[in-house]
């Protein structure tokens, strides 16, 4: 009678189960919806003209012939789209020759023989939120990665996989240079600073003060939840026998020289790169758009060369190393070595890649239906109808971006809603624009690694489902992120309201009030 019940808990539903449950349930809400009319009315900023502006949203029902008909027409133009998957498979033909050449093993060997783990973790840590900066490229970058360390580092490799994402994640509101996204953000910003006060210009570097200690407080926090939490959770990865790592002392003197070819041809190829990212200089800056005022959009702009290729740009420099590497140490004898290599990362990917058809029909589904927008435009509305100001004002919108990253993650489209309403109801009570956009920012950051409906969870989730030889569950990858997101909303609850009640500045020339 235990036995049975004992193997009816260890029962998980797959994944790819609960991505066609969550389809099942939006496909059914929407036809609710639409049944009783269901619809928001609320002010907005048209993009466009910047004209403040009453916007309907109403929803789309799947649950008709209409709606039958786009799942069908577009699921296949939806999925080939879909952004993960481009990138991803993309970024895992280089991370294949870097693995099967032997870099990797080398390279995390000098990495992590000498340093403790926690001092590893909070490396990685770091690197994960600064490189939250270039975008959702760092998911698919680094989960795999941080899977290849931890394991070649005799570590659970579902540590670094879940360490890697909520870092990358919570990063959206930790890092303290201007981002694209924020660069994105502030334009809407200050089209709603417009409506209270058509002089007010918002600043070009809003918080970086405030952000600079969030990093630091905050990297401590993930690493150490990473170390004290997750790692004695999950316990030691039980590998199969065919991948057994064996323990080494020391590198071999041809793995030395194939990481020194691989190091300088990756400095020499970082040189050329840093060149050709630099404004103005003679035959550089060949990657930016130079139609944008800001360097960060010249970078990061939806036309500079540097935004559309950088995904080869950075699989380029992996098959690089791995090729260098692999002739320096002599793990690469020819051509079709090379082949196979690249090929190796892409071997025993076919569950990742239906995971992703059926993130991707699920994201589509929920922007067609507008069931996310119609959330986040009621709550728009509860906060311009609140009446609140000063700390309850701030702990209403702090909450605010939380719950409505749940149907609509895209940070850009929620602000566009919610903007209009926020930013003048936060000038009227006394509060800067920029504050407002701080607090709308780090509450949907808290809660970005919480929702399916995010593009990339599906990429997190899925790797942990290749590494998990029991099986997981979106649940259980739920789970694992939970305690991340709960420590840092409460590090930004305790920050924001520091900062307002002691009125220091928030970034250069920016203070939580006008």
């Amino acid at each position: 009678m235990n036995i049975g019940r004992r193997t009816r808990e260890r029962i998980v539903l797959h994944p790819m189960m609960s991505f066609i449950i969550l389809i099942a349930v939006v496909i059914v809400l929407s036809g609710i919806l639409d049944l009783f009319d269901a619809s928001v009315t609320y002010n907005s900023i048209n993009a466009k003209t910047g004209a403040y502006e009453s916007t309907l949203v109403t929803v789309e029902s799947l649950f008709n012939l209409s709606g039958l008909k786009y799942i069908f027409s577009s699921t296949v133009s939806n999925f080939v789209s879909f952004a993960p998957l481009s990138m991803l498979l993309i970024i895992l033909i280089g991370i294949g020759i870097m693995d099967e050449s032997g870099f990797l093993d080398s390279f995390f060997f000098v990495l992590t023989k000498k340093l403790p783990k926690t001092v590893v973790t909070y490396i990685i840590t770091l690197i994960c939120i600064f490189c939250s900066v270039t975008g959702d490229i760092a998911y698919v970058v680094f989960i795999p990665l941080t899977a290849l360390l931890f394991k070649y580092g005799r570590r659970n490799p579902i540590v670094g996989i879940i360490n890697a994402f909520a870092s990358v994640g919570l990063g959206y509101g930790l890092h303290f240079v201007l981002s694209s996204l924020d660069s994105s953000l502030l334009d809407i910003t200050q089209k709603s600073a417009n409506i209270i006060s058509s002089t007010y210009v918002v600043s070009e570097h809003p918080f970086l003060i405030i952000e600079l200690l969030a990093v630091i407080v905050g990297s401590v926090i993930i690493t150490y939840i990473t170390e004290k939490v997750t790692a004695p959770r999950l316990g030691k990865y039980e590998e199969q026998s065919e991948e057994i790592i064996e323990d080494k002392e020391s590198l071999t003197r041809r793995e030395l020289r194939g990481l020194l070819f691989a190091l300088g041809g990756a400095i020499l190829y970082g040189i050329i790169f840093i060149w050709n990212i630099i404004p103005h200089m003679p035959l550089g800056g060949n990657l930016l758009d130079y139609s944008q005022a800001r360097y960060i959009e010249m970078l990061f702009g939806s036309q500079s060369f540097f935004n559309s290729g950088f995904v080869f740009i950075i699989t380029i420099l992996f098959i690089l190393v791995g090729l260098l590497y692999g002739l320096g140490a002599r793990t690469i004898s020819n051509h079709r070595d090379i082949c196979n290599f690249l090929s190796h990362s892409l071997d025993e990917i076919g569950k990742v890649i239906i995971l992703i058809l059926f993130a991707s029909i699920l994201v589509s589904l929920l922007k067609y239906t507008n069931i996310g927008d119609l959330f986040t435009g009621l709550m728009a509305n509860l906060v311009a109808n609140s009446q609140f100001t000063g700390i309850p004002l701030i702990i209403l919108v702090l909450f605010v971006g939380l719950l409505t990253t749940f149907m609509l993650p895209s940070m850009v489209s929620r602000w566009n809603i919610l903007s209009g309403s926020l930013v003048p109801t936060m000038m009227s009570a006394g509060l800067s624009p920029e504050f407002a956009q701080l607090i709308f920012t780090v509450g949907g950051s808290a809660s970005y690694i919480l929702t399916p409906a995010m593009a990339y969870f599906v990429i997190y989730n899925a790797y942990i489902e290749k590494y998990d030889k029991d099986g997981t569950g979106m649940m259980k990858c739920l789970s694992y992120c939970l305690p991340y997101s709960a420590a840092l909303f409460f590090m930004w609850f305790v920050l924001l309201l520091l900062w307002f009640v002691t009125g220091l500045p928030i970034g250069i020339g920016v203070s939580t009030v006008l």
